[in-house]
């Protein structure tokens, strides 16, 4: 295995220090997606977590779809949250050193389509599509043309923005280097844990129901043990406390081999 990105959606929660602690003792950086919501009901986790050295980024403010948006009040989510950031930041007293953005559900505007898989060539389509099937919760039907639209619109946006992807460097898989994953200006993923089957709500309803599940998961994917790209690694932090599962899975990866990097 290769460098590893750790990526955690859905901060801050009652848990999020917690996370924090364990990041820190297991030497593994991560990338915080912020729901700006929870940072309105719970402000001081996160200019703490900037304080020490983790990296906040935008996961709009309500956490909803925004395939069941309009294109406004997607950028109003947008907007909300970013101010919040910026505030956190300001807090901290510290620069915010990008603006950085992952969609709730990786709903780009076109639901459980992440990316365009007709466009895709014809050797990576049912890679992406597993990808995106296994680790998400959501319609894996093909949108309408006006939904694609929204999506271009989105991304022409947060480019004027000033949103830029994440700084990772040597993801070199084909899949993505090869198509839209890789001119995404929102943040992607190239393996995603699955953790959240293992929340309360969640437990006994889907395919992995157990760390043990879920660190096979790892074991059989085809393209996490490759030394030869780095990965980016989807966590999440969530009110039921995800601070042990997240342990483990990330001791599972440098037990494969990773060695994870910084943003």
């Amino acid at each position: 295995m290769a460098d590893i990105y750790l990526t955690i959606d859905d901060t801050p929660t009652a848990y999020s220090l917690d996370m924090a602690d364990m990041l820190e003792k297991a030497q593994a950086p991560a990338l915080f997606f912020c729901r700006g919501q929870r940072m309105e009901e719970n402000p001081a986790p996160v200019p703490e977590l900037i304080a020490r050295g983790f990296v906040m980024a935008n996961h709009l403010y309500a956490h909803l779809r925004s395939s069941t948006l309009s294109l406004d009040e997607v950028k109003a989510e947008i907007t909300r949250t970013e101010k919040l950031i910026d505030a956190a930041y300001l807090t901290a007293g510290r620069v915010r050193p990008g603006k950085y953005l992952r969609f709730p559900h990786m709903d780009r505007g076109t639901a459980g389509w992440v990316v365009d898989f007709d466009a895709a060539p014809a050797r990576h389509r049912d890679i992406l599509v597993k990808l995106f099937a296994d680790g998400l919760n959501v319609s894996m039907d093909k949108p309408a043309p006006a939904a694609f639209e929204k999506k271009a619109r989105l991304q022409d946006w947060l480019r004027a923005e000033g949103f830029t992807a994440p700084p990772v460097a040597g993801v070199t898989h084909e899949w993505y280097a090869e198509t839209e994953m890789a001119q995404a200006i929102d943040a992607m993923f190239t393996y995603s844990t699955s953790d959240w089957m293992l929340t309360k709500r969640h437990a006994g309803k889907w395919p992995y129901a157990t760390i043990d599940d879920l660190c096979r998961k790892m074991d059989d994917d085809p393209f996490l043990s490759r030394p030869d790209s780095a990965h980016i690694v989807l966590l999440h932090d969530d009110p039921d406390n995800m601070t042990d599962i997240a342990a483990a899975l990330i001791g599972h990866l440098r037990g494969m081999g990773g060695v994870f990097r910084d943003f």
